[in-house]
């Protein structure tokens, strides 16, 4: 990790103003040296004089304006680029035979009857920077350590597959299984990246375009978090993220940049492989998304590393005395460069060289051909190591390596450049027979015209491959490989939990306070604490974890340089270079990568960590469901809690902050187990079940999500004979009614089973109805329970028919059943057809609204006589109370009038 002194300042630019001039004389003699450098040798002589001042500048850590943009030329110039310590031969005739068989994979996959579709021009861009990492750089896991992480682009996953051939890791049924997962098992390979469907190949999910960077900027994060607490050495590892230029106009791709220069990740670089082309067309037509990047990156505080041009352009712009080559390069927008991939030699010559008598005579001893193998720098294998060695050298920042390539490389004039060619699976024979010319592979006509081409290995024996192997055995392993080295956990005793099922007596507290108070148990365990990662997205105080900051502490590597404003509080802001909470900022796709990066340490680094990701409820699954799908592709684990939950729980607050739809969409997230505890003795078991479902000796790639209230309730003991079973399972007999002669159900989650108790009370005092109160902790395991019943009653007619849990457990229940919560209906409504009677249920539908709780739960007719109501209409429907006690019902209780509900416990408490 950098030192202090090897970061940046917080003041890395800038031009003097007020600083006084102390030596008027020196500063003339500095004058006077550029104004004759001007006047003698041209301003291009002069602004080059300024920017290797500036360049050296930099070198002695002396802060100095910041460029934003730099020439269109590689930052690296040709007499600073390294040796080459590789056999450059060989390494070209590996990737030859990669391009092909990636290629040929996926055209393969649109045969008759098949057609899964694939990607094939993606990796052809990209083959010489995947290649150069593969055979120098990227670091296995063969030493016991993480390796490194390296982030692959999702579209280029056949080059990786291919390659993976080349070392015997797939054959070639692997190969012929491509996007056929289940007709071609076991040998079908996934579409991508998809650690879940390949736990043994995959680390990372990246397809999902902008998740791919903002998951590694947090992975290298995590890294230093995780060795500066003395859990994992991570010093070796370094984080990869390949990348396309058109993916980073998706926000996540540059919205947390500003993290990682701010920490000084210098284990981390991105390499993004600039071919000019989204999926359908130039990324910029008019402009230059090179110049672009760099400028955001510089201005983000990230070492920019420019890789445009391949050694062809070397000796023009030695010749380039003037800056007019330059200047061509500076002024040509990335459109005409796409045309340029796409025409001929003498094209180049009239268009590119030709307008200016200075650029035209640099190609004058230059032939058609040789103009237009004029070559760009992501595809030279000695700039691509020149430009990887200086990042994983740099000190202090982040590095972005910006490689020019093009497009379809390599696959032929009706490929290359071409605006659809992201939408071309499937090559001619013709096309088949050019590739294979251009790639000098020894297959014949005879192979191409019969048939499915076929794929090409040179031999186990073979010098290229044996190339190969003692490459990956120099670098510890062959990549990318998932390995799970983590052992189960020693889980805490009972004793750890007994504090919270006591009940919170006489106080009242919201059971988001209940699962801190849990969470403060849990982390004073010796064996279990230290492996927590607190997450919160700038509001631990909101949360009531404020109490954490004096002996967890806030990671910050720095430290905390300054005086806190709150210092002489008892819970004041600690920051620590060893602290245990995540503080992101109001980030939370920046949590939520923090989240996933802790949750699958048990995989990445065989160490495995217990996130906490704490978060305003309505901003989880809404804000950022596609990253917690990305969670649970990449197999992590660890709690997620959607505090201020529900409808009309989060007073005042109004639409935006009103989540009543957050466990319906986290029930389609099937890696995610949801809760919507009541009490903090439910909350207990749910946490320790969760413990051991994902920590225990059996432990399951899944995630817990609890939604938590911020409405101070009193909550009661745990009863003596507890129902654990059904608190796990999903729901359970809170309160058997009492009395009264007509029976009913009434079942509740969370916040809403007190409201639940309040009903069956006057339904007994005032209508002569005997309600039982049911808590469901769980309406989406429920659900997923009773579905895989089905499923397997479906497959094994034959066999003893599966009940669905939810239905024995009601059996006895005598209805009718009225299901209440603050979620909208669907929520309850997905146990509707396994409840074994009528069935009916209440919720918060709708836009949410800044009122009192009482007259939101009012208005949404889920309020206890609402709940009252609701259960005499169903009584009434089966003939048990007669109709006309609905109307007097409804005047009693003025349902009609919102501002006759009591107003209700105000405030935002924790």
């Amino acid at each position: 990790m950098a030192s202090g002194s090897d970061r940046n300042p917080i003041i890395i630019g800038g031009l003097p103003s007020q600083v006084p001039d102390f030596d008027p004389e020196e500063t003339q003699e500095w004058l006077d040296s550029l104004d004759a450098a001007v006047d003698e040798r041209g301003r291009e002589r002069a602004r080059y004089l300024m920017l290797r001042l500036i360049e050296r500048a930099r070198e002695k850590r002396v802060a100095v304006p910041e460029m934003r943009s730099t020439d269109y030329v590689n930052t690296i110039p040709t007499r600073a680029e390294p040796f080459f310590p590789g056999n450059e031969e060989i390494e070209r005739k590996i990737l030859n035979a990669t391009r092909w068989n990636a290629a040929v994979m996926v055209s393969r996959a649109q045969r008759p009857g098949i057609g899964v579709g694939g990607h094939i021009a993606t990796f052809a861009s990209s083959a010489s920077l995947y290649d150069v990492g593969f055979n120098h750089f990227f670091r296995g896991k063969d030493e016991g350590d993480g390796g490194d992480q390296v982030f692959f682009q999702g579209h280029a996953s056949p080059g990786i597959y291919a390659r993976a051939f080349l070392l015997d890791r797939l054959s070639e049924d692997n190969l012929d299984g491509f996007r056929q997962e289940k007709s071609k098992a076991p040998h079908g390979l996934s579409s991508y990246p998809h650690p879940r469907l390949m736990p043994d190949f995959w680390e990372f999910p990246t397809v999902s375009m902008g998740l791919g960077p903002i998951g590694a900027i947090y992975q290298a994060r995590m890294n230093r978090y995780m060795h500066a607490r003395e859990i994992a050495d991570t010093s070796k590892s370094h984080v990869w993220a390949f990348l396309g230029d058109g993916e980073m106009d998706e926000p996540e791709s540059l919205g947390q940049l500003t993290i990682a220069a701010r920490e000084g990740l210098d284990n981390l670089t991105f390499v993004v492989n600039c071919n000019l082309q989204r999926l359908d067309g130039p990324v910029r037509g008019n402009g230059k998304v090179i110049q672009e990047l760099e400028s955001v990156f510089r201005g983000a505080g990230w070492n920019v590393i420019k890789l445009i041009w391949d050694r062809t352009w070397d000796p023009l712009l030695a010749q380039d005395r003037d800056g007019i080559l330059v200047n061509r390069m500076n002024t040509t927008p990335d459109g005409q460069f796409q045309t340029y991939a796409t025409e001929s030699g003498a094209y180049i010559r009239d268009h590119f060289f030709g307008d200016d008598q200075r650029l035209r005579a640099m190609v004058e001893g230059m032939t058609d051909d040789q103009i237009l193998h004029l070559g760009r720098g992501g595809h030279d294998h000695k700039k691509i190591y020149a430009a990887f060695k200086a990042a994983v050298e740099h000190k202090g920042q982040p590095t972005v390596i910006l490689a020019k390539t093009v497009k379809g490389w390599t696959l032929g004039p009706n490929f290359e450049g071409r605006n659809a060619t992201h939408q071309m699976k499937k090559l001619t024979v013709d096309d088949l027979k050019g590739f294979r010319d251009r790639l000098h592979l020894p297959i014949s006509d005879k192979e191409l015209e019969s048939g499915a081409p076929p794929y090409y290995h040179p031999g186990r024996d073979s010098e290229e491959i044996q190339y190969m192997h003692d490459r990956r055995l120099g670098l510890g392993g062959y990549v990318p490989t998932r390995v799970v080295r983590s052992k189960p956990l020693a889980l805490p005793d009972d004793k750890t939990y007994a504090s919270v099922k006591k009940g919170s007596g006489q106080q009242s507290i919201a059971t988001t306070m209940a699962f801190v108070r849990l969470l403060k148990d849990l982390m004073r365990d010796k064996e279990l604490g230290k492996r927590f990662v607190l997450i919160a997205p700038d509001e631990y105080r909101t949360f009531g974890m404020d109490s954490f900051f004096p002996s967890a502490k806030i990671y910050n590597p720095l430290g905390q340089q300054y005086e806190s404003v709150d210092r002489e509080l008892l819970l004041a802001y600690k920051e620590s270079p060893t602290g245990q909470m995540l503080h992101d900022g109001i980030s939370e796709a920046g949590c939520t990568a923090s989240l996933i990066a802790a949750g699958s340490a048990y995989a990445t680094h065989g160490e495995p960590l217990i996130p906490v990701y704490v978060f305003y409820s309505m901003f989880g699954f809404q804000r950022t469901g596609d990253q917690f799908w990305q969670m649970s592709d990449q197999l992590a684990r660890g709690f997620v809690l959607g505090a201020t939950a529900g409808r009309t729980t989060l007073t005042g607050e109004g639409l935006q902050h009103a989540d009543g739809h957050s466990q319906l969409l986290a029930s389609t997230n099937p890696g995610c187990v949801a809760y919507d505890p009541a009490f903090g003795f439910e909350i207990a078991h749910i946490v320790r079940d969760g413990l051991r479902r994902m920590y225990g000796p059996d432990s399951e790639d899944v995630f817990y999500y609890l939604t938590v209230y911020n409405e101070p309730i009193r909550h009661p003991a745990e009863p003596a004979n507890v129902d654990a079973e059904g608190i796990v399972k999903g729901v359970y007999r809170f309160s058997e009614g009492t009395s009264g002669s007509i029976p009913a159900q009434i079942m509740a989650s969370g916040v809403a089973v007190p409201w639940a108790v309040e009903a069956q009370k006057i339904l007994a005092e005032e209508w002569n109805v005997k309600a039982d109160v049911w808590s469901a902790t769980s309406w989406n395991e429920l659900r997923r329970e009773a579905v895989a019943c089905e499923e397997y009653n479906l497959l094994h007619p034959e066999e003893e028919q599966r009940v669905p849990y939810v239905t024995r457990k009601l059996a006895g229940a005598q209805g009718p059943f009225v299901a209440v919560s603050d979620w909208m209906r669907a929520v309850p409504d997905q146990i509707a057809r396994w409840v074994p009677g009528t069935y009916q249920s209440l919720g918060a539908d709708g836009f949410g609204f800044a009122d009192t709780r009482g007259a939101a739960r009012r208005f949404f007719h889920i309020d206890a006589q609402s709940i009252v109501v609701g259960v005499l209409t169903e009584l009434a429907r089966e003939g048990k109370v007669d109709r006309s006690v609905l109307k007097q019902a409804i005047d009693r209780y003025q349902l009609l009038d919102v501002s006759a509900a009591d107003p209700g416990a105000a405030g935002g408490d924790a």
